[in-house]
């Protein structure tokens, strides 16, 4: 890669007094991973301006409902946030300390970014991918602060990267077996969360309260989660409710747990194709004008320009195949911990310990609560494309859901991209390895159509050698007397010249097509002494049709059959058509397989 200019702001007046922040405070601040605390400390980078907009820009990315709520993930991005910083301190090394967010140039992103490039590698996706999030927090940053940047450093923050490698390879789909497979454990163990939570419920509701009438019965310590929120460390030794399972177990009979929120999720997946991310987002209010079976799903997609808010109409029903009937579901067995939490996210559960949680970031293949919930349910024993055990990823049971909807549009893209950009889905959803067959032999098939078009049509002559076809080849007097002598013969046809083949590699070597390559040849001559074999071989190519689906035999015979009965056999009247029918039924098979052509299809 050649290297590029890169301009660097100006030093920078000295600014307003008032502006100054000569000791900003510490930049320190905790972040919730699922109930297990992460403290992040900032307070060492120079540039503190800077910093803080970051660093409050990385709390609003860290805290919504689905984004990097893995320790790992969390330390990456603080990672990339002080390469950020020093580098933007060591390149503006007599100002940084003052340095404003509108000091902030265009050339200095693209300069770090090549900075990154030189690190990783030119074909490495790790300088992509520290831009995507570098990028995307500030935006973030500007949201806060409209006025902040000026309109050059805007404008750069419209794209991701300038120089970087994208990976290009879009995820693919799983098989539609696994999909199936993926929905009716879905459903199945939602059931059972549903029967677990209402049982749990009906016996609350005969208990007492267990400070007065003791903790050794399993409706009193029930009528306490329902009654008083779930069971924590200071209400009861864990010895008393060993019994039952202990705090988890018998707060689960009350409210939604992690890991049945794993199923959830990934029914709505299967039944909607919407994005995970959007699913996990959603609202207790989500589900709006319902009617004749059918209700709308209002949700945010925050990676449209804006944070655009979409709807999509799904089926409505009392029953878990209709995704409003699951959402209703969800509503009815969140409202306790919602009400607890006083939150109006839609997915709220408690953890082991007795914490209530209205965010949910799951399910990943990569979490635990996942890769357990997928072995309880025996999915972890499916095979996926590649060979290899299914792994869950929402991303691609979207990809799943849209590779049917593709399918059944005939890939139609106006018919097939809904909710995207007909560049995107191509891009994206059609353009996956699972569809390479269907491509492969809509490719096929579109060639197979084209040859018969573009070829001539049969050259056929009655029995006096008059042309009887509409082409416009000039025969000879000679081509003539011998395709009626029968002297060029090759089974379906007469050959002009059986040494001067279109097909042939060199001149003067022997035709070397396939018995019936004769249909599509132009040096090929029909005539009446021709019909009965033609018709014998029509006859061969209609019983194949019981031994090949549609698909295939239009790809195998479909060429030469529709050569036959229109460019061939309607040329001859009805009589000469039953007298040659008459005669190849006489001869029976020894007009239907010649050698040659026994050769062909072996």
């Amino acid at each position: 890669m050649s290297p590029r200019r890169v301009r660097f702001p100006a030093a920078v007046d000295t600014p307003d007094p008032t502006e100054l922040v000569p000791s900003i405070g510490p930049v320190t601040f905790t972040v919730d991973l699922n109930g297990d605390p992460e403290r992040i400390d900032l307070s060492g980078l120079p540039c503190p301006r800077l910093t803080r907009a970051l660093a409050t820009a990385f709390t609003e990315v860290i805290n919504a409902p689905g984004n990097l709520r893995s320790r790992s993930g969390v330390r990456r991005l603080v990672r990339y946030v002080r390469e950020f910083v020093e580098f933007t301190a060591n390149a503006l090394p007599g100002s940084a300390a003052e340095l404003r967010l509108g000091d902030l140039n265009p050339g200095l992103l693209d300069a770090f970014e090549l900075r990154l490039i030189a690190r990783y590698g030119e074909t490495s996706k790790e300088p992509y991918l520290v831009m995507t999030y570098l990028v995307r927090l500030l935006k973030l940053v500007h949201e806060a602060h409209p006025d902040a940047f000026d309109a050059a450093f805007h404008a750069r923050l419209g794209f991701t990267s300038a120089s970087a490698h994208r990976a290009s390879k879009p995820l693919d789909a799983y098989p539609f077996p696994v999909l199936d497979e993926l929905e009716r454990a879905a459903r199945d163990d939602v059931a059972r969360v549903r029967d677990r939570i209402l049982a749990g419920e009906n016996l609350a509701a005969t208990g007492r309260d267990p400070r007065q009438h003791g903790w050794d019965r399993l409706e009193n310590v029930l009528w306490h989660v329902a009654n008083r929120g779930p069971l924590t460390a200071d209400d009861v030794s864990y010895k008393i409710l060993r019994p039952w399972g202990g705090r988890s177990e018998l707060n689960g009979r009350l409210h939604l747990t992690a890991r049945d929120l794993v199923p959830f999720l990934l029914l709505l997946a299967c039944q909607t194709g919407m994005e995970p991310e959007c699913i996990r987002q959603l609202k207790s209010h989500c589900l709006t004008s319902p009617a004749r079976g059918y209700v709308s799903v209002a949700y945010v997609k925050k990676r449209s320009p804006g944070s655009a808010h979409k709807t999509v109409r799904v089926s409505d029903g009392g029953s878990l195949r209709f995704p409003g009937g699951v959402i209703r579901l969800a509503l009815r067995l969140t409202k306790r911990t919602r009400e607890l939490i006083g939150t109006d996210a839609l997915w709220c559960d408690v953890s082991g310990p007795g914490q209530s949680r209205a965010s949910f970031d799951g399910p990943y293949g990569s979490s635990d609560v996942t890769r357990e919930w997928m072995s309880a349910q025996g999915l972890d024993q499916l095979t996926d494309s590649d060979g290899r055990p299914v792994s869950l990823d929402l991303r691609r049971v979207r990809k799943t859901v849209k590779s049917r909807q593709y399918l059944r549009a005939g890939g139609v893209l106006e018919d097939f991209a809904s909710g995207h950009t007909r560049p995107v889905a191509a891009k994206h959803y059609a353009d996956i390895d699972a569809h390479e067959e269907t491509h492969n032999q809509a490719v096929e098939a579109g060639l197979v159509q084209a040859l018969g078009a573009a070829a001539a049509s049969p050259v056929v002559l009655s029995d006096e050698g008059d042309r009887l076809d509409d082409g416009e080849a000039a025969l000879s007097t000679q081509e003539i007397k011998s395709a009626l002598s029968g002297e060029q013969d090759v089974w379906l046809a007469s050959c002009r010249d059986f040494f001067a083949s279109p097909f042939a590699r060199k001149p003067g070597a022997a035709c070397p097509v396939p018995a019936w390559g004769c249909l599509e040849c132009p040096n090929a001559v029909f005539t009446n002494r021709h019909l009965p074999s033609l018709l014998s071989f029509l006859d061969f190519l209609e019983r194949q049709r019981e031994e090949y689906p549609a698909a295939e035999w239009s790809a195998r015979f479909g060429l030469a059959w529709d050569r036959v009965v229109h460019g061939v056999r309607a040329r001859f009247s009805t009589r000469q058509i039953a007298t040659a029918q008459a005669i190849a039924e006489a001869d029976g098979d020894r007009l239907l397989l010649p050698a040659s052509f026994l050769e062909v299809i072996a």
